[in-house]
């Protein structure tokens, strides 16, 4: 992971987070959009975001660098919170590395990336991404909050498990579901029952926790329980099910075993509400539900290395029983299996060249990016382009006529998508062309030849430089 670090690859959302983290590198109290030209507030800017771009305005390095550092502390809040989380429930040695391996392997046969998902894979692609800070908090706040519930805890410490909670929930909404799931269930899964000080200090750090959520500046938390647009771009989560997760199997094999012990085990608890609330979005067409998925995958995977390791060391210099070394066979396994899933990752660290051809077939080439247009297009110049390079544009500065992604925020937007899809149309007037970019302001257009929008030798264009795929940039002129 480190290596891929350095590279940091791009295959997804890199932009939209690159983009916002420069948007506050100008602009702390007032970044705007950080896609289009407007003043409207965003999701995006988070107190992981806000935090990168403080990074990049105090130290002038570039926002891609500035990624690269978020990355790296993401891995280390990772990695220390697995083992945080992981001690409270055993203090073999072999549980955080298995956890570790588990977390990253136990997924399927299929590959599948999503942020928020800590397959290796997915991981490689999402490391610098707030869904990554989100979750790595997370471990340390189950733990904190495993920790507190017995024991004297202050308001203090409550208090500031109100606050965490409230940061993860602010720099990645989906994954905070995943977070207040796994809190539900240490509290329902606490031994012994938190005594009657220790529930009111938790209601306080909840109060305190939904202040923080009402009074963030940069966007209104709970207006996107209002939101409608995000079932169909989750769907995918429904398809493949079978084939993307069923390693995890394994881990619900162990979560039985769990349950069997004890009826109230937080990880069975929290296994049942990602379960239940994922089967919900299925049964109701709320795709979106979907993304609460790792609340049933995470605490599967934890399982089965909680198990192997604690069998394995149930009773020192004892042989292992049968039942024992069979569960550990098949987990190591899955693990096999999963590795070489996801062994194309391995080209993100690598150059693929170097890769047995079996491994190199696996590897997805990263994104070019659109550095080729930096020399000429300036920051807060508007570029007319199409959804494909409106993800990646905004992330060297420009802003776009329509945003790459969904927003929620952008009064306009459908009036902007509608504008760009009318522009690139054939059998366009040309005058309506040439409105569209007046009315947006735009300097610059991005396009292939084939993508229709003004000829090349129009004289409203004025060709500047080629990129990567056929890609043209050209001047407005007038």
């Amino acid at each position: 992971m480190l290596a891929v670090v350095v590279r940091l690859p791009w295959v997804g959302d890199l932009g939209i987070h690159a983009a916002t983290t420069e948007r506050l590198r100008h602009s702390l109290f007032d970044p705007g959009n950080p896609l289009v030209d407007e003043d409207t507030p965003s999701p995006y800017y988070s107190p992981w975001t806000l935090l990168l771009g403080c990074l990049a305005k105090v130290t002038g390095l570039s926002v891609f660098v500035v990624l690269r550092i978020g990355a790296l502390i993401s891995l280390a809040l990772l990695v220390t919170g697995v083992r945080h989380f992981v001690r409270t429930f055993s203090t073999r040695r072999a549980a955080v590395p298995l956890a570790i391996l588990c977390l990253l392997f136990l997924w399927g046969t299929q590959l599948f990336e999503w942020s928020g998902f800590l397959g290796l894979g997915s991981l490689a692609l999402t490391i610098s991404y707030p869904s990554t800070f989100a979750l790595a908090l997370a471990f340390h706040f189950w733990a904190l909050l495993r920790k507190a519930l017995p024991g004297p805890a202050g308001w203090w410490t409550f208090a500031g498990l109100g606050l965490m909670w409230a940061v993860i929930l602010l720099s990645h909404q989906f994954s905070g579901v995943v977070a207040s799931f796994g809190a539900l269930a240490v509290v329902l899964g606490a031994r012994p029952w938190p005594g009657r000080s220790a529930w009111v200090r938790l209601g306080a750090g909840l109060v305190l926790g939904v202040v923080v959520l009402a009074l963030w500046p940069y966007y209104d938390f709970f207006a996107l329980f209002g939101t409608q647009d995000l079932d169909a771009i989750h769907r995918s989560l429904y398809r493949d099910v079978l084939p993307r997760f069923w390693l995890v199997l394994v881990g619900v094999a162990a979560l039985a075993l769990r349950w069997r012990r004890d009826r109230r085990d937080p990880l069975v608890i929290f296994f049942l509400l990602g379960a239940l609330v994922f089967t919900a979005g299925w049964l109701t067409g709320h795709y979106s539900w979907g993304r609460v998925l790792p609340a049933a995958l995470i605490p599967a995977q934890l399982a089965a290395a909680l198990e192997v390791a604690e069998w394995g060391g149930s009773r020192a210099g004892a042989p292992a029983t049968r039942p024992t070394t069979l569960f550990a066979a098949v987990l190591a396994v899955a693990f096999l299996a999963g590795a070489w899933t996801q062994a194309g990752t391995l080209g993100y660290a690598i150059r693929p060249g170097m890769l047995p051809a079996a491994v190199a077939d696996k590897y997805r080439k990263p994104w070019d990016g659109y550095h080729w247009i930096t020399p000429w297009v300036s920051y807060g110049d508007v570029v007319m382009a199409k959804t494909f390079p409106a993800r990646q544009i905004p992330a060297y500065g420009p802003y776009t006529v329509a945003p790459g992604y969904p927003d929620f925020f952008l009064p306009d937007q459908q009036q902007r998508l509608d504008a760009v899809k009318r522009y690139f149309a054939a059998g366009t007037p040309r005058a309506e062309r040439l409105g569209i970019l007046h009315r947006y302001g735009v300097r610059w257009v991005v396009q292939r030849p084939a993508d229709g929008g003004l000829p090349a030798g129009d004289p409203g264009l004025r060709r500047v430089t080629s990129g990567p795929g056929g890609q043209i940039l050209y001047e407005v002129l007038g």
